[in-house]
């Protein structure tokens, strides 16, 4: 399979529909069926205590995805999750960036699904899990 996408378009892609979370995301690789994302964290991804808040890597685990699968299928704003399940394994290292490593197992005409390894940048162990379902509109002639 080939990429209908390149890192390029997929930020760009991101900056022009999704303005309010592009500057958040950094696409840091892509080939075909998988992505690594980085997510920018700050205060805002932050809970009491200095953890990154289970929020932050949900929509991280989301982003990578999505955009995993834009980059195979090409340009399609309307895809849209129908189930993620997320295992949070460890404590993020703190002021630490996160960064995602995206994978999808079947991607058809209707459904996409695939799994998101999540680490503190330069870290070896996981600290989030995710597995993700995506459907995808239908072509317009």
């Amino acid at each position: 399979m080939q990429l209908k996408m390149s890192r390029d378009e997929l930020q760009a892609f991101m900056e022009s529909e999704f303005p309010q979370v592009a500057p958040d995301f950094e696409i840091a690789g892509v080939a075909p069926m998988q992505i690594t994302v980085r997510s920018r964290i700050g205060d805002k991804n932050l809970r009491p205590g200095g953890t990154v808040s289970g929020p932050t890597m949900f929509a991280l685990a989301d982003v990578s995805i999505y955009l995993a699968i834009l980059a195979m299928i090409g340009p399609q704003a309307l895809a849209v999750t129908t189930n993620c399940s997320i295992d949070f394994m460890r404590r993020p290292a703190a002021n630490t960036d996160l960064v995602a490593h995206a994978r999808i197992h079947k991607l058809g005409r209707v459904l996409a699904v695939g799994d998101v390894l999540i680490h503190s940048e330069g870290g070896d162990a996981p600290v989030a899990r995710a597995s993700l379902t995506y459907s995808i509109p239908p072509k317009r002639s």
